[in-house]
């Protein structure tokens, strides 16, 4: 595929920030709109390789840490509203932060693959904090209204192999 204008890059640069605001100031019912219905979000745990494996092109095993559609981020969402998340007792601070942004046209008019490096910054009560550190690949479509864009395919890859925060309760 090819790259895209300055204009466009920054135009989906601007999204990707936006998205990010509307996570950090837990405005998740404005976070959802920006979702396509036929979204797809999706976790899975990195596994260590070996480099002979690697250079193998071996599929090695991972694990769904998420695999979610529309309704059930819809569903975590509701279950943040109603206080009963104890996992977000007291709520998470976070800092999403987006970097390295590459944007390619795809096969499809107005869909575009967008490859970002980010770094989820959480904390949470007086001593927990959490880095994420990670790639995502996001597949965006350009819509009438709203930020312009919406998000219909979304693929996170921490490079951690094992977490060492207490949940994964929050948004990537």
């Amino acid at each position: 595929m090819s790259q895209v204008s300055v204009e466009l890059h920054h135009e989906i640069s601007q999204f990707l920030y936006q998205e990010a605001a509307l996570l950090d100031e837990w405005r998740f019912r404005e976070w959802l709109d920006v979702l396509a219905e036929d979204i797809s979000y999706t976790l899975r745990t990195t596994p260590n390789a070996q480099t002979r494996d690697r250079r193998r092109h071996l599929e090695l095993p991972t694990t769904w840490v998420f695999n979610d559609n529309k309704h059930l981020l819809e569903r975590r969402v509701a279950r943040l509203e109603t206080g009963m998340a104890w996992a977000e007792e007291p709520p998470s601070r976070t800092t999403h932060m987006v970097t390295n942004i590459r944007v390619e046209t795809t096969e499809v008019d107005g869909e575009y693959d967008v490859h970002v490096a980010y770094l989820l910054y959480r904390t949470q009560k007086e001593k927990d904090v959490t880095f994420y550190i990670g790639k995502r690949l996001d597949k965006l479509r350009r819509v009438e209204g709203g930020l312009g864009f919406q998000i219909f395919n979304r693929k996170i890859t921490l490079d951690q192999v094992t977490y060492t925060s207490h949940n994964l309760s929050v948004f990537f």
